[in-house]
């Protein structure tokens, strides 16, 4: 398949490693972005879009970004932090007093973006419409009870994260979750990034499905034995808490809500210019970029059941561990989403990668296809 787009004649080998993903026939639609110093060195997409090989993927399809989103939450947050409206060192509950609830009156705003409070799932089943009920999510988790000691350990959040971070914003900045994030990150650098997608965007977002017959690697079928394993344990009450969650990607009440953990709708080019922007300093001052950037958690995550390495509300590399390195420097930080797209960035090469896709992979945290075309990027270099 030939990918339509753009790309600088220095990196041709991404390009042709981009058009190779494609010799896999489940290979749906996908795209690429690469920014090298603030200047756009791959820009490509190809296949489809929808569920027919009739509907082919544009230079303006978006799609569900999943967890891709966490990191425009934390940055928005950290925003407030720089306008002097929120400390990350106060307690939660200064500003949300309903969760002060269940011994959760001494968390504070850092624990929760480090994924370190206890809180990435609830105990108690839930209604599948609670999902879409913004104020059912947050009064449970006002008086949910944490699942370990805050600050003792850390355990990843996969949606709970957006209803904690995203109800902090809320009561700061006076706006709705998404709207407030898409209007302090995504706007100032003209991205085409939603958290609450209009009905009258519907037709350019790509049509989400699973890869067919892969298990991916030892983390990943650790953690879906144990999803699967104990239906009130940790990992299946975080994935499937409310039951809705893993089913509704492709449903009009998921692309309408603003759920700043999982439903950020855009492209490969919004996740490459937002992490050109934190390297332009244009999102985040110097000393905020480098809290957002600091490790504040690392080693076996209680949830993932494999090593994460965080800093606040992004996911640090890990060079010696396979499943967890962006494939280029050390000093890489970004975010995954569910099943294989990314967006990160590189400070000693100043570059910042998007890579999205309709095709769900298997794996936990970086996806294969996305780790080696950033490495054949950092060899073009």
């Amino acid at each position: 398949m030939t990918p339509q787009g753009h790309c600088h004649e220095a990196f041709t080998p991404v390009a042709d490693a981009f058009a190779r993903l494609f010799d896999n026939n489940q290979e749906r639609g996908a795209a690429l972005c690469i920014q090298v110093g603030g200047e756009v060195v791959v820009d490509l997409w190809a296949g489809r879009a929808g569920r027919e090989a009739s509907q082919e993927w544009q230079a303006d399809t978006i799609l569900n970004l999943f967890s891709c989103t966490k990191a425009f939450a934390s940055v928005a947050l950290l925003q407030l932090v720089g306008e002097g409206r929120l400390e990350l060192d106060a307690p939660v509950a200064r500003y949300w007093p309903e969760f002060a609830a269940a011994g959760k009156q001494g968390i504070t705003v850092r624990q929760l973006l480090s994924h370190r409070a206890g809180l990435p799932a609830l105990h108690g089943m839930l209604a599948p419409e609670a999902l879409y009920d913004w104020q059912t999510m947050t009064d449970a988790l006002a008086v949910e009870e944490p699942w370990w000691a805050p600050d003792s350990a850390h355990g990843y959040a996969p949606i709970t994260f957006g209803w904690l971070v995203g109800e902090l914003i809320r009561r700061v900045d006076g706006r709705a979750p998404g709207d407030a994030i898409v209007a302090r990150v995504a706007e100032p650098l003209g991205l085409d990034f939603h958290i609450g997608l209009a009905d009258e965007e519907f037709h350019r977002v790509a049509h989400i499905a699973r890869g067919k017959g892969m298990l991916g690697d030892a983390a990943a079928q650790r953690l879906f034995r144990a999803t699967i394993g104990d239906a009130a344990g940790l990992q299946s009450r975080a994935f499937g808490n409310p039951p809705s969650i893993l089913t509704s990607s492709n449903k009009p009440e998921w692309r309408r809500m603003q759920q700043p953990a999982a439903n950020g709708h855009g492209n490969a080019r919004s996740l490459a210019g937002f992490y050109a922007g934190l390297l332009q300093g244009r999102l985040l001052d110097d000393a905020l970029l480098a809290e957002l950037t600091r490790e504040h958690s690392i080693g076996e995550d209680r949830t993932l059941l494999t090593s994460t390495r965080f800093g606040l509300g992004c996911m640090l590399d890990q060079p010696d561990v396979a499943n967890a390195t962006y494939g280029l420097g050390p000093r890489a930080f970004g975010h995954p989403g569910a099943g294989g797209s990314i967006g990160f960035a590189d400070p000693e090469r100043q570059l910042a990668f998007g890579f999205v896709t309709a095709t769900l992979g298997p794996y936990v945290l970086m996806d294969p296809r996305a780790q080696k075309l950033a490495r054949i990027a950092g060899a073009c270099m």
